[in-house]
C-alpha cells in the first residue's frame, strides 16, 4: 500500500517520477497552478499591505478533489514542483489547499529527472521557502497592478482589448526605437580595394591598408583613384610576414537565454517552441528498456555552473572517445555572465553525456532530436580543450601603398571538433589559407578590384537578438522571455516579417501614451532595478511589501494624472481599393501577429477577411496561365501558389523564379537558409549562388 503522495505539475513528469519511486508512492499532477488572482477584478488589497485574494482556477475542481482524496489515504505529502519561484509558489498553494502544516518538510526539488537525482531529493525534503514564494508573489502582484490599472485606461482612451505590462512594454519600445534608428539612418559611402593575387598556383586576396605609411580612409571614388595612382602599376612585394599561434576557448554551456538564441540561429526554433520542446526533454522520454528518463537538466536557469559529477562523467567520456589531448588540464569553470545571475541551478546540460544524440535518435521526435543534439554538443564542447589556430598576417607593398592579407588554419581543433557557436547574421566562420610567403617575394596580381559600399542601418530585432538585448539590459528572467515575445505579438503591438520584428501603428500609439504618462515603466534601467529588488526578496534580503509600496507610491500619482490628462485617440483604419465580396463595403488594412491583412470595414456585422496578395512576377510553372503569388499559412509561414487556385493547385515553400536549369530546363527555385540563398533546380542537382541582401557587407 502507498503511504506517500507526490504532486508535480504535469502528467509526463508524474509518469517519469512514478517509475523511479515505486509502489509506496502515489504520483499525481496538479496541471500547473491551482490558485491565482481572479481575472474579473484586480484581486489585490492595496491598502492592506497588498494582500492578494487568491481563488481556485476555473476547471481545476476535479483535479483538486482527486488530490484531496489521495491526501486522505497517505501519511506523507511531498510537493515536487519545478525548482524555481513558480514551482515554489505552486507548492505553497498546494500546501495551503491540502492544509499541510507550515513546519512540514514536504518540499522536494531536483535539477534533473533521473532515478538517482529523484531518490537523492526524497532523502532530504525541506520546508517551503517563503522567500522564493514572496518573490513570485511580488512579481505577480506588480504585474497585476500595472496591467489592471493601465489597461482599463487604454481601453477607455484608445480601444478595448489593449494591455500594458512591465517587461512587454520595454520590449515593444526597444523594437520601436530600433525602427526609428533605421528610418533616421543616413547611409555613408565608403570604398574598399581588393587585390586578387596568386603565388605558386595558390590564389589569395589582400585588402588595401594604408597610403604613404598612413591610414587613409576611402570615403569616395577620388580617394580610390589616388591609391590606384600611388600603386604606380608596380607588382606586390611581401614586406612583412607575421605568424602567431592563437587559442580559442569554447562557449559556456547553455542558460535559458543563450539556448533560445542559439536554437533560433541554428535550428530555426522560436523561443516558445524551444521552451516547449526543452520541457518535454526535461520531464522525460521513453527510452525502450531503460524506461522513461529526463534527458536534460532544468531549462529555466541563468547559471553556467556544472556539477562535479557531470564534469567527471564528461572527462571520462571525452578522454575515451576523442583522446586525453581533448581534455583541459583543469575542469572548466564558467563565471556568472552578469551579477543578476541567481546560480540556483546548473546550466542546461544532458543528464548523461553517455546518451549521445545518435543513440537517442530512435526515441525522439525530429524537433526533440534537434534540440537535444544542440544541448549535448554545446555541453560536451564546453568541457573540452581550447582550439589552436595558426594565424598569418602578410603586408605587401605596391608603390606607396600597403595591402594586408590575413589567413588562418586550424592546428588543433579541440572543442571545434564538435561545436562552434553560431552568429546572428547566419554566417559561418571560414579559415582561409595563405601560401607560404617570405619577405621580398614578388607577387603578381590577377586583378585590382575597387568596390563601392554604403553603411547599413542596425538590423531589426529577430527573436534571438531581442532576447539577447533584454538579457544584457537585465530585463526579465529566464521564465519570462518566451511569454513576453508571444504577448507582444498576440496584442498586435508588433508583427513578424521575414523573421524580424516590426512595430505596428497600434504598438507605436500605446508606447507613445505610456512614454508620456508612465515613463518609468518604459525605462529599461528602472525595470532592471525592479528585477534586482525581486532577486533580493528571493535571497531573503528584501521585504516584498516594501518593494511594492515603493513602486506604487509614484505609480498611483501618475495614474491620477493620466486619468485627467490622457486624451481619447481614435485609430483610423487605412481603407483599400478592394471591395468586400460578401457585403459590398470597402476592405481595410489590419495588422495581425503575422503582418498586414485585409478585413471588411463592416466588422462585426461582416467578418470577411483575406490575405494581401503579393504578385512576385513569376509565371506559374504548372499551368503557364496564372501568376505566382505570395501567401501565408495559418501559422504565418510564407509559401507560394498559383493565383488560379482552385483551378491550378501549384504550391511551393520555396520561392519560384523565371529562370530555368541549364542542364534540364526545369524551373529554378530560391532556397534560403541561415547562411544565405541559392537557386536550386526542382528536377536535378544543379544549383547556383545568389546574393542575399541580409549577408551583404556592413560597416
Amino acid at each position: 500500500m502507498a503511504d506517500s503522495l507526490v504532486i508535480v505539475e504535469s502528467p509526463a513528469k508524474a509518469k517519469t517520477i512514478g517509475k523511479y519511486l515505486g509502489s509506496k508512492y502515489i504520483v499525481k499532477a496538479s496541471m500547473g497552478h491551482i490558485r491565482d488572482l481572479p481575472k474579473s477584478q484586480i484581486g489585490v488589497e492595496v491598502e492592506n499591505n497588498f494582500n492578494p485574494k487568491y481563488i481556485t482556477i476555473r476547471g481545476k475542481g476535479s483535479i483538486l478533489k482527486e488530490l484531496k482524496d489521495a491526501r486522505k489515504k497517505v501519511k506523507h505529502v511531498y510537493l515536487a514542483a519545478d525548482p524555481d519561484r513558480e514551482g515554489e509558489a505552486i507548492a505553497w498553494h498546494l500546501a495551503h489547499y491540502l492544509e499541510l502544516d507550515d513546519t512540514d518538510t514536504c518540499r522536494v526539488v531536483f535539477n534533473e529527472i533521473t532515478k538517482q537525482a529523484v531518490k537523492d531529493a526524497f532523502k532530504t525534503p525541506r520546508k517551503i521557502n517563503m522567500d522564493l514564494v514572496n518573490a513570485q508573489q511580488a512579481r505577480r502582484i506588480l504585474d497585476r497592478l500595472v496591467g489592471y490599472k493601465i489597461s482599463p485606461l487604454l481601453w477607455k482612451k484608445v480601444k478595448k482589448g489593449l494591455s500594458a505590462g512591465r517587461v512587454q512594454s520595454v520590449a515593444v519600445k526597444l523594437i520601436i526605437d530600433r525602427d526609428n534608428e533605421i528610418d533616421e539612418f543616413v547611409p555613408e559611402e565608403y570604398w574598399s580595394i581588393t587585390a586578387k593575387l596568386k603565388h605558386k598556383n595558390t590564389a589569395f586576396e589582400a585588402k588595401y591598408y594604408s597610403l604613404n605609411g598612413e591610414k587613409k580612409e576611402l570615403g569616395k571614388e577620388a580617394d580610390v583613384n589616388e591609391v590606384l595612382q600611388a600603386m604606380k602599376g608596380e607588382p606586390f612585394t611581401v614586406n612583412e610576414v607575421k605568424e602567431k599561434e592563437r587559442q580559442r576557448n569554447p562557449s559556456p554551456p547553455f542558460i535559458t537565454s543563450s539556448l533560445q538564441q542559439e536554437a533560433a540561429r541554428k535550428i530555426g526554433f522560436r523561443a516558445s517552441k524551444t521552451m516547449s520542446v526543452a520541457q518535454q526533454l526535461y520531464e522525460g522520454v521513453e527510452l525502450g528498456k531503460e524506461g522513461t528518463v529526463g534527458l536534460i537538466t532544468y531549462m529555466r536557469t541563468d547559471s553556467t555552473r556544472i556539477s562535479p559529477v557531470a564534469q567527471e562523467e564528461a572527462k571520462a567520456f571525452i578522454t575515451e572517445k576523442y583522446g586525453s589531448e581533448y581534455m583541459p588540464e583543469q575542469p572548466r569553470v564558467y563565471l556568472k555572465k552578469n551579477s543578476n545571475a541567481q546560480d540556483a541551478h546548473e546550466a542546461i546540460r544532458p543528464t548523461s553525456i553517455l546518451r549521445e544524440p545518435e543513440v537517442m535518435k530512435p526515441f525522439l521526435s525530429r524537433d526533440q532530436l534537434k534540440l537535444y543534439k544542440l544541448i549535448w554538443e554545446r555541453f560536451t564542447s564546453s568541457q573540452m580543450s581550447s582550439a589552436v589556430l595558426d594565424t598569418m598576417t602578410v603586408d605587401l607593398k605596391a608603390g606607396d601603398t600597403l595591402f594586408r592579407a590575413a589567413g588562418s588554419k586550424v592546428k588543433f581543433p579541440g572543442f571545434m571538433k564538435i561545436y562552434v557557436e553560431g552568429n546572428d547574421d547566419g554566417t559561418v566562420e571560414e579559415h582561409k589559407f595563405l601560401p607560404q610567403l617570405s619577405p621580398g617575394d614578388v607577387i603578381q596580381s590577377d586583378e585590382i578590384e575597387p568596390k563601392q559600399h554604403f553603411t547599413q542601418p542596425p538590423p531589426r530585432y529577430t527573436e534571438a537578438r531581442l532576447v539577447k538585448t533584454l538579457e544584457e539590459l537585465g530585463i526579465g528572467r529566464p521564465s519570462t522571455y518566451a511569454p513576453t515575445l508571444e504577448t507582444i505579438q498576440r496584442r498586435g503591438y508588433v508583427a513578424i516579417e521575414e523573421k524580424k520584428f516590426m512595430p505596428t501603428e497600434l504598438g507605436e500609439l500605446v508606447i507613445q501614451l505610456m512614454e508620456e504618462f508612465f515613463p518609468e515603466i518604459l525605462d529599461a534601467e528602472f525595470t532592471a532595478n525592479m528585477e534586482g529588488n525581486l532577486d533580493h526578496v528571493e535571497d531573503g534580503d528584501g521585504n516584498w511589501v516594501k518593494v511594492l509600496a515603493d513602486f506604487y507610491e509614484s505609480f498611483e500619482k501618475r495614474l491620477e494624472v493620466a486619468e485627467e490628462e490622457m486624451k481619447e485617440v481614435e485609430i483610423q483604419d487605412e481603407v483599400s481599393d478592394e471591395i468586400c465580396e460578401k457585403c459590398g463595403r470597402h476592405l481595410v488594412y489590419k495588422m495581425g501577429r503575422f503582418g498586414k491583412f485585409l478585413a471588411c470595414s463592416g466588422f462585426p456585422e461582416c467578418r470577411n477577411t483575406k490575405p494581401i496578395v503579393k504578385d512576385i512576377g513569376v509565371e506559374c510553372p504548372k499551368c503557364h496561365e496564372g501568376k505566382i503569388i505570395e501567401r501565408r499559412s495559418k501559422k504565418g509561414r510564407i509559401f507560394y501558389g498559383c493565383d488560379q487556385y482552385p483551378g491550378c493547385d501549384y504550391v511551393s515553400w520555396d520561392k519560384p523564379t523565371n529562370k530555368h536549369c541549364p542542364n534540364c530546363d526545369a524551373n529554378l527555385v530560391e532556397k534560403r537558409n541561415r547562411s544565405g540563398a541559392k537557386l536550386q533546380c526542382v528536377a536535378c542537382d544543379y544549383s547556383e549562388e545568389v546574393l542575399d541582401d541580409d549577408n551583404e557587407e556592413q560597416a
